[in-house]
């Protein structure tokens, strides 16, 4: 949930019992440092930090001239160009600077989207005494992790809003939903497995924890909450979410992600087989996003959200926490019971 899960979000799922995380993969160091400096003085629990581990983008000059043509004819009618390919856009790996972050600020759960870091830096973080997390989006992808060190391995359906977590391998074709995938993973590593994707109330958190989740991470059911940092287009997005569709698309940065979908999915997707590498479609678009945003337009802004989207609502981050918390209970119960 890279520029949507910040320190305030982090501390409203914390003060009802949850596990808060915050987003690092878009903050700089010393954003993240006073965050967590913020988090720290407001919530007395556990805190995860998340990071992208994606690798260096390997630029091809012939494929991003194409890729800047086609989003120049996309936003004509804006009257902006293309960036250039250079830059992270807004998405940094995670290294040797982030590493040395983790190591001051010594969070209890480290978790890592798109695989992990290299040996050398994930021992570092073990050092400090975190918890390990990542996302696996398949069986073999589950193994992978839970063979390199992963305490536990969040399980993440098809369903999920915002990146896949693929890093094994980049066929969709391999890609199941949260129902299917988290009982198969749970029967094949010993490490406690977390449900992702398509849970947004009581009842997908009770299913997942029937299947042998021993936990649920949840982001989509947060973005409207007043807590969380999405935009004020994300958020009249959502509101209107029952009346539109998600799709997976990889326009906006170079890799699959779920959201609902605009104009520049309709344009030059969803899946587009010619584009730059991650991250560096976000850094083309930029300068047409930021145009669009600044006249009320959404056709180039991401808007994450998973299948789910339309049971997002926009009560506190604590309440809604500790409300699906004790609904969840209520059924696990009633159906022991029963």
């Amino acid at each position: 949930m890279a520029g949507s899960a910040l320190g305030d979000l982090a501390v409203a799922v914390s003060a009802a019992g949850g596990l808060g995380a915050l987003a690092c993969a878009s903050l700089s160091p010393d954003r993240i440092r006073e965050e967590v400096s913020s988090i720290r003085q407001r919530a007395p629990g556990p805190l995860n930090l998340n990071f992208f581990s994606h690798p260096t983008p390997q630029s091809d000059s012939q494929r991003e001239a194409s890729w800047r043509s086609r989003l120049a004819a996309s936003g004509a009618a804006l009257g902006v160009e293309p960036a250039g390919s250079s830059g992270p856009g807004g998405r940094a790996p995670f290294d040797a600077t982030a590493c040395a972050l983790v190591e001051e600020l010594l969070p209890e759960v480290v978790s890592f989207h798109f695989g992990l870091p290299s040996s050398d830096l994930l021992e570092r973080v073990q050092a400090t005494g975190a918890r390990i997390l990542s996302t696996a989006t398949t069986v073999a992808e589950a193994r992978w992790l839970e063979d390199h060190g992963c305490d536990a391995i969040i399980a993440q359906g098809i369903e999920a809003g915002g990146h896949r977590g693929m890093f094994l391998t980049t066929d969709l074709n391999t890609q199941s939903g949260t129902m299917a995938l988290l009982p198969a993973v749970v029967d094949v590593v010993s490490v406690p497995v977390i449900a992702a994707g398509g849970i947004a109330d009581a009842r997908g958190i009770a299913a997942a924890l029937g299947l042998g989740a021993a936990a649920v991470q949840l982001g989509t059911a947060y973005l409207r909450c007043p807590e969380a940092a999405s935009s004020p287009l994300h958020r009249a997005a959502l509101r209107e979410a029952a009346n539109r569709t998600t799709a997976l698309t990889n326009v906006f940065t170079g890799r699959p992600a779920r959201g609902l979908v605009n104009r520049l999915m309709l344009e030059l997707g969803p899946i587009a087989c010619d584009i730059p590498e991650f991250p560096l479609p976000a850094v083309m678009l930029a300068p047409l996003r930021a145009k669009a945003e600044s006249m009320g337009l959404e056709d180039f802004s991401p808007l994450w959200a998973g299948q789910a989207a339309a049971m997002a609502t926009e009560i506190p981050a604590a309440e809604l926490t500790r409300l699906m918390a004790a609904a969840a209970l209520e059924i696990s119960q009633a159906s022991v019971m029963a």
